[in-house]
């Protein structure tokens, strides 16, 4: 296949545009003998000629305007790359991958790519949901450029492979049944649910911060039922089948037969946070979607719950 020189095209394609090699060289800042170097350069690598003699002048062969009218289509990609490149040292092109568990997507992940259509609308992400197990191995093997996971899932602030960024604290809430005596009772505290029956994940995370919030409100919750969904949570929430911690981001998706109480004293919370590989953060894109993530923690979908 033959060697295409854009330096050379260029110089073809001035000598074209001004007529002469004098005023191309003009142009082009160079040397008249220098340009017809480069000329004769390029028409020995394409193995045709570019220039005839034209009186003392000299003009482009059909071979050379054939030439040309490729090179115009490379010069307009090039133009096309150029911009696109400058977008993306921007961060206003360009793909950002996300990893986060269900909650986090909806109520910070879909909020922050909303916000970065409307700014920066050549940017792509791309959202995968993945508990943390996941979402960290898919970020350690370069097939995600965030993470989104609970603080007690992350990997230590002392790992070397990531960087950590916390986005929010996310207050608990309680999901009480619409009918329930304490529904619409001042100044709830959470010990004043220790003889209810409870619902809450019988293992991971989410029940390590149930029984933790609990025990520190001085009693063990007694767990009725188990379940890790909050669809199912709540919907055993609304049938009175017990009462249950809710953090307030999956809350958006309570049902009509359940209150959700904020409590007066000793509000628990649990900590979401953002990890990427070391050094990325430098990354455009990536560093203007890490923003609109913040941005979305710092503006709650939804406001909180009545106390």
């Amino acid at each position: 296949m033959t060697e295409w020189d854009i330096r050379k095209l260029r110089i073809l394609r001035t000598l074209d545009e001004r007529g002469t090699v004098t005023a191309a060289a003009e142009t082009l800042r160079m040397t008249p003998s220098a340009v017809s170097q480069q000329l004769s350069n390029l028409s020995r690598q394409l193995g045709v000629p570019l220039l005839e003699a034209d009186g003392r002048r000299v003009r482009l062969t059909g071979a050379a305007r054939l030439v040309l009218r490729h090179a115009e289509e490379v010069f307009a990609q090039l133009e096309r790359a150029d911009a696109e490149l400058a977008g993306y040292l921007r961060g206003e092109t360009g793909t950002v991958r996300v990893a986060a568990f269900p909650t986090a997507v909806t109520a910070l992940v879909v909020p922050a790519v909303l916000r970065l259509r409307a700014e920066h609308p050549g940017l792509d992400v791309r959202v995968r949901e993945a508990e943390a197990a996941e979402a960290y191995e898919l970020l350690s093997a370069g097939r995600a450029d965030l993470a989104l996971s609970l603080a007690a899932q992350a990997p230590t602030v002392r790992d070397p492979a990531f960087t950590l960024v916390p986005l929010l604290a996310d207050p608990l809430d309680v999901a009480l049944p619409a009918d329930h005596p304490r529904a619409s009772a001042e100044g709830l505290r959470l010990a004043d649910l220790a003889g209810e029956p409870w619902i809450f994940g019988g293992s991971g995370p989410w029940s390590r911060i149930t029984l933790t919030a609990c025990e520190a409100a001085g009693f063990v919750p007694e767990q009725a039922h188990s379940a890790a969904g909050w669809t199912a949570i709540l919907a055993m929430v609304e049938a009175g089948m017990g009462v249950a911690l809710v953090p307030r981001m999956a809350a958006a998706g309570r049902r009509r037969g359940v209150v959700m109480r904020v409590l007066a004293e000793d509000q628990p919370r649990r900590h979401v946070l953002a990890a990427l590989r070391r050094g990325a953060e430098a990354a455009p894109g990536t560093a203007r979607v890490l923003a609109a993530l913040r941005a979305a923690a710092r503006e709650p979908e939804t406001a909180a719950p009545a106390r």
